[in-house]
């Protein structure tokens, strides 16, 4: 599934391919690859995961030494700056909006805060606006990266349910030896031991994945229902040229986009609260929409924001499980209220589905 026959696709940029070996911004690459952007954009969802913030404060400060976690991260605050800086001169040029998210893990592996992120991506899409993501350098303490900025964008990929990545790096793809000659293999679709020892352990000087972390975002991919591409950013027009000469490894999913979504809300924890509905917004609910509050019949138990609820009819008959927006305090105000009535009681803006419909599954 390439770019032109899906709805929302992550593109992974490594350091090599946004920052040559003098450590500048190339921008005669990156310009490359926003008129392919702009070419295959229309009506789907663009990400862009870039690294280089590092490699960039480097060059700016005149660092050429390695340095400890600690300056890492402050060259990475001045990096990203210039990063984003030049990416907003660029896309303007070429009448495109882009939006800066910066994530650290916590945002992708705690759900609730997974829920608010991908609120914030669906609101960009709205805007017209393409995500730039980095991690937050500046305030990760585990290691400068997730390890890497490969298994961020597959992490990322997963929260908003995109059903393509595509990862721009040094090289074709993944490569078997046959023969004593490299061999592009063009599909896999399960990752083995076997797999993992064609990996490259080489890390060039400015990246701090290779191939290994590659697989390990592919892994996260294929079981989230996400396609996975490995492809040579090294040329101008990279999503054109991936497109028409063929050349990449793609990792094949084992599931549907929609199963892994359904399958990441199943198996988060369930709160012992219940959200009991009346008719109408049972059969709304059967009908796939969203769950709103002038349903909304009484909460039992208390929960926050983000938790796994049970939905219920007025007979106690099981309906749905999903993902709260509100909290059991926020929703006891507002139940049975029309949407537009929920700012004027809580006393601040917010979403106007108690429930979304993507964040729900049907029991």
């Amino acid at each position: 599934m390439l770019i032109n026959n899906s709805k929302t696709v992550v593109i992974k940029l490594g350091s090599s391919t946004v920052v040559d070996s003098k450590g500048l911004f190339k921008k005669k690459w990156v310009t490359s690859l926003i008129k392919d952007i702009k070419k295959y954009k229309k009506n789907i969802n663009i990400v862009i995961v870039s690294s280089g913030a590092i490699a960039l404060g480097q060059s700016y400060l005149k660092i050429k030494k390695k340095v400890k976690l600690e300056m890492s991260q402050a060259i990475a605050s001045v990096g990203q700056i210039h990063l984003a800086g030049e990416f907003q001169k660029l896309f303007d040029k070429n009448k495109l909006k882009i939006g800066q998210i910066l994530i650290t893990p916590d945002d992708t592996e705690q759900r609730r805060r997974a829920l608010n992120v991908r609120r914030t991506f669906e609101n960009l899409f709205k805007l017209k606006a393409i995500p730039i993501v980095n991690e937050n350098d500046t305030t990760a303490t585990s290691e400068i990266k997730y390890g890497d900025n490969d298994r961020l964008a597959a992490r990322v990929a997963q929260i908003i349910g995109a059903d393509t990545m595509i990862i721009f790096s040094d090289v074709d793809g993944l490569h078997e030896n046959i023969k004593h000659k490299k061999r592009i293999i063009s599909v896999v679709k399960n990752i083995d031991k076997s797999i993992y020892s064609l990996a490259d352990k080489k890390i060039n000087s400015y990246g701090s994945g290779g191939m290994t972390t590659k697989l390990d975002a592919a892994k996260i991919c294929m079981n989230s229902g996400c396609h996975m591409y490995i492809a040579n950013g090294k040329y101008e027009n990279p999503i054109k040229r991936m497109i028409e000469k063929k050349i990449y490894t793609c990792f094949k999913p084992k599931i549907s986009s929609l199963d892994a979504r359904k399958k990441w809300i199943i198996s988060s924890l369930s709160s012992s609260a219940k959200i009991f509905i009346d008719d109408g917004a049972a059969k709304a609910l059967s009908n796939g929409k969203s769950l709103l509050a002038p349903g909304i019949l009484k909460v039992i138990g208390k929960f926050t924001k983000g938790e796994n609820i049970l939905i219920v009819d007025s007979n106690n008959n099981n309906l749905a499980r999903g993902l709260s927006s509100f909290s059991s305090d926020e929703i006891n105000k507002i139940k049975g209220l029309q949407s537009d009535q929920i700012e004027i009681i809580l006393g601040y803006a917010s979403k106007t589905e108690i429930i979304h419909k993507d964040d729900m599954v049907k029991l």
